[in-house]
């Protein structure tokens, strides 16, 4: 479909990924209907002012552009989501970005942030933040500030010890840790609600002591997951024969209850970053899913 085709559409889902724009056409800001805007892939280095009327808006994905800075326009879209920042050429955030305060998703990977930018701290219902592929060293000591954060991507960056601070974050549930220089890691299980927990690609050749719940992704994590497959397998079979041995004396039999494991085959990883770790976002409810294609967003019902 032609762009002036898409214009008339009256769709609120305008896609102009990819169309080699150097300027967002002038019309889009017209576009009062507008819910979710894609224009990944062109050569954008800003946004026009004139964007900021497009209050509607609730996702906008600004991925592979040439940004340098985040655009004054975007910090007034204040009923934003989600927002995609990635691989562009950003250092840091705007102070306005404290203005997104319904935000909930940000992906800002593949940039030259060398700082986590405390910026977020003032972002009360940002749930998944994707820092991935930057170049941090170190996690400021009051992180733990960030208190409704789910999901963290920190892979490819230059961590070359454990931010303890991440210990005191018991939210989390999912936490990416891929393609660092960590050659050690604390043991885990204070982090109650942890349920994924990617380390592969570190100087480290076994996963850390985790909970029950967790599924680990790198070296060693098969035969860890295999042991404890095997051990929660003996523990069923013991209360299956503890359950038949109290029906046969005629008294109620205790229900043990082991948690469900994840298959095997996904913690093998064909690639640095594959989509199990970097491309699920868990977050109030959803699965934000970008699939193969920067341009494409599914948001599915979590299970």
């Amino acid at each position: 479909m032609g762009v002036e085709e898409l214009f008339e559409s009256g769709d609120p889902v305008l896609d102009l990924s990819y169309r080699k724009f150097k300027r967002l056409p002038s019309r889009v800001s017209g576009l009062m209907h507008l819910e979710k805007l894609y224009v990944c892939g062109n050569s954008l280095r800003t946004l026009p002012d004139s964007i900021s009327q497009l209050q509607g808006l609730r996702i906008l994905a600004l991925d592979f552009n040439k940004m340098e800075d985040v655009p004054a326009a975007v910090c007034q879209l204040t009923n934003l989501t989600r927002l995609y920042l990635g691989s562009n050429r950003l250092m840091s955030l705007p102070p306005e970005v404290r203005n997104l305060q319904s935000l909930r998703c940000l992906w800002m990977e593949s940039n030259y942030f060398q700082m986590f930018p405390l910026e977020l701290y003032d972002l009360p219902n940002l749930k998944s933040l994707q820092i991935g592929d930057n170049r941090l060293k170190r996690l400021p000591p009051d992180l733990w500030r960030m208190e409704a954060l789910r999901g963290l991507w920190l892979y490819g960056n230059r961590f070359e010890t454990f931010p303890k601070v991440l210990l005191r974050m018991e939210g989390l549930e999912i936490l990416d840790l891929d393609r660092n220089k960590i050659s050690e890691f604390p043991s885990l299980k204070r982090l109650h609600a942890l349920r994924l927990f990617s380390y592969d690609h570190n100087p480290v050749d076994s996963p850390p002591k985790v909970g029950e719940e967790v599924l680990v992704v790198g070296e060693g994590a098969a035969e860890f997951l295999e042991k404890r497959e095997a051990r929660n397998e003996r523990r069923r079979k013991a209360a299956e024969q503890e359950a038949e041995e109290l029906a046969l004396a005629g008294e109620e039999p205790v229900i043990h209850v082991t948690a469900p494991l994840l298959p095997l085959s996904l913690t093998s990883r064909s690639g640095p970053c594959s989509p199990l770790i970097s491309a699920l976002i868990i977050h109030g409810g959803l699965v934000c899913n970008p699939i193969f294609s920067p341009s494409t967003y599914l948001f599915l019902p979590s299970h």
